[in-house]
């Protein structure tokens, strides 16, 4: 298609050269040349009567001067007319025309850069011919071997639901979610797919995925780049199929969800009815998960997880990415320093809910201090200039 445009251009250049050429032609060969001029309001001696004569498209005179190619040019009017879009339209099916037909239409005059410009034609044609040949080629193998890796993979997991005697409603939702899958990824493993980029690329693309869901939670909201590239990195991409359910109400609520792409309904009744709350690309769900962590002294057992309070379903088909509670718990042991100052002046944080937290910070600062002077103790026990004190700690260090 560009080809064409391009084609069509020079074509359309061309014509007005050879007009030109002809015109100069007639005025040198006219007895009164001297007196020919081609200024368009010089017409002494009738010289424009003349060209237009001796050069007219619709009476050509192939032995005076022969327009070769560029004849429909001036046969259509194309060069004469002032509306741009039947231009570049004519010129481009004039391209597009000759290209297809590897310009075996084409019938030139003598003019050497005529013939030549044909032959660029005829050749740019083939050229272009074979590749359209070839990608299809390559589609076509591609295609063939992505069909044929879905229909051994559909095998094996008839084979595996046959095997194991699965009812029949379980076997279509899971031969949807397959379908559903392959026509999301094309059989790529997105997760996998992830992995293997570089950690800049990997954690720029889940920044840009899932930067409109990280920005709406509350707490995440001012935080350092820093902690969000590190959430990033942990988030798992996830497929649902429409009608599944992500969360039921009272389950443990092990993860945080944010939404990518699709339509999800929470809601706290039995049926799915008044009071459904819409979540969309860019919302998130599980906020009660990151309280959870930010209120428990740091290592909470994950089997004391807080209870989904809300039925999440899958309206639509649903991508998201999913923050695990155990990588939730890991970013805010590593990160607790960030959302100390975020959460400092925070309503919902009271005294007693920091007390257990600050207690447990100022453990852990203590054994880094005993660690520490423990790494230092043979030199200083060397030097003699390590206390009484300092023994008894390091000795109470090594003991634990």
């Amino acid at each position: 298609m560009l080809a064409s445009h391009v084609v069509g251009a020079f074509w359309y250049l061309f014509s007005i050269e050879r007009k030109t050429a002809c015109w100069r032609q007639v005025c040198k060969n006219h007895a009164g040349s001297e007196y020919c001029s081609l200024y368009c309001g010089d017409d002494i001696f009738g010289a424009t009567t003349l060209l237009n004569d001796s050069c007219s498209a619709k009476t050509p005179n192939s032995t005076l001067f022969d327009f070769g190619i560029y004849s429909d040019a001036l046969k259509s009017g194309v060069i004469n007319s002032a509306d741009f879009l039947q231009k570049i339209s004519y010129c481009f099916w004039w391209g597009l025309q000759n290209l297809s037909s590897l310009g075996q239409s084409l019938k030139t005059s003598t003019y050497v850069w005529e013939i030549y410009f044909s032959v660029v034609i005829s050749i740019s044609g083939l050229v272009l011919f074979a590749f359209l040949i070839g990608n299809m080629q390559t589609y076509l193998q591609s295609k063939t071997a992505r069909l044929e890796k879905m229909r051994l993979k559909g095998q094996e997991i008839e084979l595996w639901m046959a095997f194991h005697s699965l009812p029949r409603k379980l076997k279509k939702r899971i031969r949807q979610y397959e379908k559903y899958k392959w026509q999301e990824t094309r059989g790529i493993n997105v997760e996998n797919f992830l992995q293997n980029l570089p950690r800049d690329l990997r954690r720029d693309t889940k920044r840009h995925l899932c930067s409109g869901p990280l920005s709406k939670v509350p707490v995440l909201q001012n935080m350092n780049k820093r902690l969000l590239d590190a959430i990033c990195e942990l988030l798992k991409p996830v497929l649902y199929i429409e009608h599944s359910f992500i969360f039921r109400k009272e389950d443990p609520l092990d993860e945080m969800l944010f939404i990518t792409h699709g339509k999800v309904l929470a809601y706290s009744s039995s049926t799915c009815g008044e009071g459904a709350n819409s979540l969309e690309k860019g919302d998130f769900y599980g906020e009660e998960l990151l309280d959870w962590v930010l209120k428990t002294c740091p290592a909470p057992a994950l089997s004391n997880l807080p209870i989904s309070t809300k039925t999440v379903r899958a309206e639509t088909k649903v991508e998201l990415f999913a923050l695990k509670a155990n990588d939730l718990k890991h970013v805010v042991s590593k990160f607790w320093w960030l959302f100390s100052k975020e959460l400092r002046n925070s309503n919902s944080f009271g005294l007693q809910q920091w007390q257990p937290r600050a207690a447990c910070v100022l453990q852990t600062a203590w054994r880094r201090h005993k660690r520490e002077k423990l790494q230092k103790s043979p030199r200083l026990a060397k030097e003699g200039s390590l206390s009484a004190a300092d023994h008894h700690a390091v000795s109470e260090t090594q003991h634990k």
